[in-house]
């Protein structure tokens, strides 16, 4: 049974940083795909960054120039680095390890 956890969300104020990390119970170096998802109340769970082996990795629109992704293998983790944070990325964040292994998420709220 493989394991992921996420965490580091929490309360923050506007133009403020957060990092989140994603801890899996196995080596990450079997996933090729690593990302991180996010949902807030009232709407549909929606793709924020992907990372794909080698390739440069993937954003929404809403995020580009705000949020890094990068993995450690050594330390079986992802981090999403997320800076410049605005009300509107208030929601729960979820890490999936090769779009399978989702954790339970993490709660960010960003206050105006």
């Amino acid at each position: 049974q493989i394991h992921v956890v996420e965490s580091g969300g929490g309360l923050v104020q506007a133009g403020e940083s957060l990092r989140l990390t994603c801890l899996a119970s196995v080596g990450t170096n079997r996933f090729n795909t690593m990302a991180w998802y996010r949902q807030a109340p009232g709407k549909e769970r929606e793709l924020v960054a992907e990372s794909k082996g080698r390739r440069e990795a993937t954003y929404a629109d809403a995020v580009k120039g705000r949020f890094t992704i990068s993995r450690d293998d050594a330390k079986k983790r992802v981090y999403l680095q997320m800076d410049n944070l605005k009300p509107d990325d208030t929601a729960v964040y979820f890490c999936v390890m090769g779009n399978i292994y989702w954790g339970q998420g993490t709660q960010v709220t960003v206050s105006s």
